[in-house]
């Protein structure tokens, strides 16, 4: 927490260091702190998330949390842990961040794993020209978008 890292053991024993913002070191801070949370059991002391009983949660435990939480919140569409990976990537991808950065950040052995996101990202600038340049011959401006066309 010191370096705002965050040490993540990821599928087939691949561990990786993940970069954490100072809101996210602060949650943790205060998550860690708190009295209710369970002590860990034995051999279960680095893990960050314990289930009532001091064991840390499963994956499956978290994929549950997360259809919760979002069920809760209203979100309508299917949410998983790897949909926060994918939204990850993608927003770093859009920021103008490195692939390279990216690629250590989720754990892909290879580049090309990584590079799946930059096609998505061009599928989506696709979508937004067909859908909005005014040259388009399927662009069909709405009353309040004619007149700012040129």
């Amino acid at each position: 927490l010191n370096e705002s890292f965050l040490r993540v053991d990821g599928k087939g024993r691949k561990q990786r260091l993940v970069p954490m913002s100072e809101a996210a070191v602060s949650e943790l801070r205060s998550y860690l702190a708190d009295p209710e949370r369970p002590d860990p059991i034995r051999g279960q002391e680095e893990f960050v998330f314990l289930s009532n009983r001091g064991k840390a949660i499963s994956r499956i435990m978290v994929f549950v949390l997360i259809k919760q939480l979002a069920e809760a919140a209203g979100i309508n569409k299917s949410i998983s842990p790897h949909t926060f990976r994918h939204s990850f990537a993608t927003h770093l991808l859009e920021g103008g961040a490195n692939l390279q950065a990216i690629q250590l950040m989720l754990g892909h052995e290879s580049i090309a794993t990584t590079e799946i996101y930059t096609h998505i990202d061009r599928e989506t600038l696709r979508h937004e020209i067909e859908t909005y340049h005014p040259r388009n011959q399927s662009y069909r401006p709405t009353p309040e978008k004619t007149d700012t066309l040129v």
